[in-house]
């Protein structure tokens, strides 16, 4: 499954892509000027949900692989801030990948999405905004499991 460029997707000028079971990347307002590039997001225009937690992941191998997982109620919110990194997301009938590789969008996964996060560039530094305090009962960590819930959802 080659991923589709989420710079590529915003220098196009693209609607908004489909990807599975209502993840959806999302354009951030930025500014580029001779002191840097500036982004923004804010909740109700470019975040859909409002922050309850943030973490960022950095240094990871490029054979590693992280996420695969699922939440039943969380929301998340990728932002690939420096490097890249390749995030699937599948909804249990299918499956896309995109390459984070800008932080001028974000990749937005609502709730019984599985998710996984792979071949991140050595200076890849990826930011994740949570809608909600960690709870290990909202996670969904086997994919039969995962299986099962998205079917019985539909």
């Amino acid at each position: 499954m080659s991923p589709l460029s989420a710079s590529a997707w915003l220098a196009g000028g693209a609607a908004n892509p489909a990807l599975v079971g209502g993840a959806r990347l999302v354009p951030l307002h930025s500014v580029e000027e001779a002191r840097g590039l500036l982004t923004v997001a804010e909740v109700e225009r470019q975040l859909p949900f409002a922050p309850r937690r943030c973490f960022v992941i950095s240094r990871v191998p490029d054979e590693n692989i992280r996420g695969e997982h699922a939440h039943l109620s969380l929301h998340q919110f990728l932002v690939c801030l420096a490097g890249s990194v390749v995030a699937e997301v599948d909804d249990g009938a299918s499956r896309r990948a995109v390459a984070l590789d800008t932080p001028r969008v974000g990749l937005h996964m609502p709730p019984m999405v599985w998710g996984a996060q792979h071949h991140y560039s050595r200076d890849a530094v990826l930011m994740v905004l949570a809608s909600a305090a960690y709870d290990p009962d909202d996670y969904v960590r086997e994919y039969e499991r995962f299986l099962a819930l998205a079917r019985g959802a539909r």
